[in-house]
């Protein structure tokens, strides 16, 4: 894998390397995902090489590597290009012993490149290409499992025997909705039988590598990507075990199909899903089944603290549009569009209800101009209490609200009158 900012010094890094290894006597390719895209004229990043050279081979042939997997037969080379620095990630080719803990295989042997082709998740996926000949040269594209056939056909098939293939690793069921929703391929009915029967509990797949698939679906900038992956993660009965919840069936995803953005955060996506999913795209979730969803989403998708408050504040604050707008005075109005998931909430609602969201976004344009606006710099501080002779305590917090609430509202509007207020209310 090449990890660099031009795609253009990528691949020529990743060529270097194969060139090098090539004189040296070895086998080398290109290898998986970057051949895929490259055939599908995309532009990959991340380039991985395949060679016949054993890690302690490869480490004689460069000067600077770092080993990350030389059991599995990978080694890491540092690559500089032009400005880039560029890690490639070579792989000696091998085929892989049994899986029994569903995640890793028990052993490997370094083994030929069709073995190696032969041991890969999906076909398009087990792909090699020969980078120093040019685009219809014979030979440029080797291929061993008809992934060119299934390029063509935009299918996501297993390599070889589908339920053997997605027993192996748990993870690839996930990889395959991905792949299918990012690409607009179909997953063939075997492959996607096989989904369905052997990874709807994701056994050995941790946490952390659920939750970081799910981003990888849930923050791709297009919204089309974003709906299908949960279409199909819920078409193939994953979302089960992906939230750790009991199967629900698929949800209309009408919401998450509207909830446009090139730049959406985590926890917008989430929230569009979960009020889509129980129903409450419409009404909002109930304030007492948040704390535990959010809660529970947390935990199984591996949320940071960030991602977690950001998906909890939009479901309450999308709840609290439905249901309390409408009744709110002008400082708890205020304080509502100041949280800074307000704008993401606005939109959930907008992809259920764009009139009460029009309606919501003419109310806050009227806030804005009533002379105070949304979010002044206070009047006063605790500091300026306790220079005035207050007792910090309790009583503070709820001064210093009462105060921000009467200058959101126009009712003070300089630091004498604040100050005023505050001493009455600490009396």
């Amino acid at each position: 894998m090449v990890r660099a900012a031009d795609p253009i010094l990528a691949r020529e890094a990743a060529t270097n390397i194969v060139r090098r290894l090539r004189e040296a006597g070895h086998v080398a390719y290109f290898a998986g995902g970057c051949v895929r895209d490259e055939l599908l004229s995309l532009r990959p990043t991340d380039f991985d090489v395949a060679t016949d050279a054993v890690p302690a081979r490869v480490r004689e042939l460069f000067p600077r590597t770092a080993e990350v997997g030389a059991a599995f037969g990978v080694v890491l080379v540092y690559e500089q290009v032009a400005s880039e620095k560029a890690v490639i990630e070579v792989a000696t080719f091998r085929s892989d012993g049994p899986y029994t803990d569903a995640r890793r295989p028990d052993t490997v042997h370094f083994s030929t490149p069709e073995e190696d082709a032969k041991r890969r998740d999906f076909t398009i996926n087990a792909l090699f290409l020969d980078p120093l000949l040019s685009p219809g040269e014979p030979g440029r594209v080797i291929d061993y499992v008809g992934g060119q056939a299934d390029l063509a056909a935009r299918v996501i098939r297993a390599v070889g025997e589908p339920d053997k293939r997605l027993a192996e690793d748990h993870l690839r069921a996930l990889r395959a909705v991905r792949f299918a929703a990012r690409l607009g391929f179909m997953i063939e009915a075997g492959t996607a039988a096989a989904i369905s029967r052997q990874a709807s509990e994701l056994r050995g797949v941790s946490r952390e590598r659920i939750g970081e698939e799910m981003r990888r679906m849930l923050l791709h900038p297009g919204v089309q990507v974003r709906a299908a992956a949960i279409r199909l993660m819920e078409a193939l009965g994953l979302d089960a075990p992906v939230l750790n919840e009991g199967a629900r069936g698929p949800s209309d995803l009408s919401l998450v199909e509207r909830l446009d953005g090139d730049h959406l955060q985590l926890g917008t996506v989430l929230a569009g899903w979960c009020v889509e999913r129980m129903g409450a795209a419409s009404t909002g979730l109930e304030d007492h089944h948040i704390k535990g969803i959010s809660s529970a989403w947390r935990r199984a998708l591996c949320l940071s603290n960030e991602e977690s408050g950001q998906f909890s504040d939009a479901l309450e604050i999308h709840a609290a549009l439905i249901r309390r707008w409408a009744g709110m005075g002008v400082a708890a109005r205020k304080r509502t569009v100041m949280r800074d998931m307000f704008g993401e909430a606005l939109a959930v609602l907008g992809a259920v209800e764009a009139a009460a969201a029009g309606r919501i976004t003419g109310d806050v344009k009227t806030l804005e101009a009533d002379g105070v606006g949304v979010s002044p710099t206070p009047l006063i501080t605790g500091e300026d209490l306790i220079a005035a002779g207050f007792a910090p305590g309790p009583l503070f917090k709820r001064v210093l609200e009462e105060v921000m609430d009467a200058q959101l509202e126009g009712r003070v509007r300089d630091r004498a009158g604040a100050m005023e207020l505050a001493g009455k209310l600490c009396v």
